[in-house]
């Protein structure tokens, strides 16, 4: 066996588990279904690994970017949000909302503060669905389905919403996962007489 075809075998062992017994181009389709079996573990195991760190980041990196816009003057959401808020000085509310959505950022960055996270989040997040409905000539073309371009900014509000539903979602499990590895610790340990 030369090395190339050596490397193949062993290869072909990792991946499907079975030796490469046939040549190289004659595969079963129970052999090539096991093949995608095993990947998509792989791919559903890495996701698992890097999908909430991802979305933890994500969620942080967006709020505090757009937030910060805000007292910076230059948010292209500002005229939208002092149109919504026309009851507040739009000089004070929103550098307020911004710095808000800034603490919102960088609390779902830390996950000891995830349930602050959420707390900050579900009390600013119905204010953003407000232009739907105080300002429906600029949210709307054709109600129901013809969202203007502001409308559509606010409707993508929804994913952020199920996004922090599934951030929050694993705060219990996470500490429960820290809970278990901190009682066998604890049970591995000998007490001294």
């Amino acid at each position: 066996m030369t090395l190339a075809e050596g490397i193949r075998h062993k290869v072909h062992l990792m991946i499907l588990g079975t030796p490469l017994t046939l040549s190289r181009y004659h595969f079963s389709m129970m052999t090539v279904q096991e093949a995608l079996l095993r990947v998509d573990a792989v791919v559903i195991k890495l996701m698992d690994a890097v999908g909430l760190p991802f979305l933890r980041v994500g969620i942080g990196v967006i709020f505090i970017w757009f937030g910060a816009l805000k007292p910076m003057g230059i948010s292209p959401a500002e005229d939208l949000l002092a149109a919504t808020v026309y009851w507040w000085t739009p000089e004070i509310v929103v550098p307020a909302i911004g710095y808000w959505e800034v603490l919102i950022g960088v609390t779902f960055l830390i996950p000891a503060l995830t349930r602050v996270a959420i707390f900050l989040l579900a009390v600013q997040m119905p204010g953003t669905f407000l232009p739907l409905v105080l300002l429906p000539e600029v949210c709307w073309d054709d109600f129901p389905l013809g969202l203007t371009l502001e409308g559509q900014y606010i409707v993508k509000n929804l994913v952020i919403i199920g996004a922090a539903l599934v951030i929050g979602s694993r705060v219990s499990g996470l500490r429960a996962t820290k809970r278990e590895a901190l009682n066998t610790t604890r049970s591995l340990t000998v007490p001294i007489p």
